[in-house]
């Protein structure tokens, strides 16, 4: 993602961290935490959330958003996902999705126990990501 040496923010790395030991991984035993910083400086946290339904589960990228939302906030400018994989985790697909809804220009920064970055803007990670404007008329249209 980006060239240049790019360090997760100590707070929101901590956050993730924090909501990484509370993650929910009975199944795959893969936790992963997030923590998310919205423009006015308030921070959200999310853990992976598995269910017996595969697809049903939640992951911590997606935990951290719902949070955000659910307080009233609608972007972010920085997100620090944590795990204990090698290279970092980095969010998956459906998650980039939804990032992309609520800040596509935010700094994602993806650590590892080990102390690996991978990092870029959540753009970087879905360079085709779409979102949905509202109409006058009530109908949406794509964007982006």
């Amino acid at each position: 993602m980006t060239p240049e040496p790019v360090t997760a923010d100590a707070q929101l790395l901590e956050g993730a961290k924090a909501a990484f030991r509370q993650a929910y991984a009975p199944y795959s035993k893969f936790r992963v935490g997030a923590a998310l910083r919205t423009p006015d400086g308030r921070v959200f946290f999310g853990a992976n959330v598995e269910n017996a339904s595969y697809g049903l589960a939640r992951c911590a990228e997606q935990s951290a958003v719902q949070a955000m939302a659910t307080a009233g906030a609608r972007t972010f400018t920085d997100l620090v996902v944590y795990s204990e994989a090698t290279p970092p985790a980095s969010p998956c697909g459906a998650c980039r999705q939804i990032l992309f809804e609520f800040a596509p220009d935010a700094q994602v920064v993806c650590v590892n126990h080990h102390g690996d970055v991978v990092s870029g803007l959540v753009r970087d990670f879905l360079p085709h990501g779409f979102r949905l404007e509202h109409r006058d008329d009530g109908h949406e249209m794509g964007t982006e």
